[in-house]
């Protein structure tokens, strides 16, 4: 077995032995485990295991408990889609890693599979955030950090309510897509509706911006059909000037269920009097993971843009 198979065994032998004995939801009882483990009443330990093989593997076991849920948010950003941000957060901030740490906010932050992915992969060039609502969701990202050694400080709190976060280099967000309930929140943001109910992702997209530092980056995982709805306009137009589109990219279909469910990454760079828009905004497709060849070429073609985009920030 791989090492992350390994240590998904004993969370999840632990995880259904308390389901059993105490009659847990699955979710319940793998936070039980993993705050066990922390607590030193139960030992996983895997020889030579790395930071990317306990993330792994507390990522399936999470994946398992969240199919026998039945809450609408106990959704979890897949591996690829957390490996594609992790890339373009490094190529918009080589530069600054090579003298020091970025700060990164997650604003929606559920389990912290994304904002960890970039944390691994970037590994110690991160001072992490993250807020989250739900209860379950923060705990276990909570117990995910401290296991997999990766700090980072943490808000249980509705964020798109004032955030005691200063503003940070990048944020990375997988937007949560749908009505925003709390109209009186919504009426402070220029993006509220001018009819009905104001669209949450676009109030996180104005919120994370809010707390991104002029000429910081946010990295948004984003309907396939964002600028095609009945706001898309009000969206533009907040966007135009506030921000610079930098990037939009198409993500394969097979990652998704449906294409109602399809995704794009959207990379915008806060304005800046210091700075100056993009030469050349990247639009592109990831072709399919598993053709090597094409990826190459993919992320050759994004070099390719950073360089001709490159400016002193």
């Amino acid at each position: 077995m791989e090492k992350f198979e390994q240590i998904f065994k004993y969370v999840n032998d632990y995880a259904e032995k308390l389901v059993a004995e105490q009659g847990q939801e699955y979710l319940d009882a793998l936070l039980q485990t993993l705050e066990d483990i922390l607590d030193g009443k139960y030992d996983w330990q895997v020889e030579d295991a790395k930071k990317e093989d306990m993330r792994k593997a507390i990522q399936i076991a999470i994946l398992k408990g969240m199919r026998k849920s039945a809450q609408p948010n106990h959704q979890m950003t897949p591996d690829t889609l957390g490996l594609i941000v992790s890339h373009f957060v490094e190529q918009c901030f080589e530069q600054e890693l090579e003298e020091r740490a970025i700060s990164v906010v997650d604003p929606a932050l559920g389990t912290g599979n994304l904002l960890f992915t970039v944390m691994n992969a970037l590994d110690g060039k991160v001072q992490a955030t993250g807020v989250e609502v739900d209860d379950i969701l923060i705990r276990l990202a909570a117990a995910t950090g401290d296991l997999i050694e990766q700090p980072v400080t943490l808000f249980r709190q509705d964020a798109l309510a004032n955030l005691l976060v200063d503003p940070v280099d990048a944020v990375v967000c997988d937007l949560p897509v749908g009505y925003y309930p709390n109209e009186e929140i919504a009426l402070d943001y220029e993006l509220c509706a001018t009819e009905g109910m104001s669209y949450a992702h676009h109030l996180f997209i104005e919120q994370s911006l809010n707390y991104t530092k002029d000429g910081g980056f946010a990295f948004f995982l984003v309907p396939a059909n964002l600028f095609e709805s009945d706001q898309a306009k009000q969206l533009h137009k907040y966007i135009k000037g506030h921000a610079w589109i930098q990037a939009v990219i198409q993500l394969p279909e097979n990652l998704f269920s449906s294409k109602a469910h399809e995704k794009s990454i959207l990379i915008l760079q806060k304005q800046s009097q210091q700075l100056k828009a993009p030469r050349e905004v990247l639009l592109a497709k990831v072709p399919n993971m598993s053709n090597r060849e094409a990826l190459a070429l993919f992320f050759e073609k994004v070099r390719l843009w950073k360089e001709s985009n490159d400016q002193k920030r």
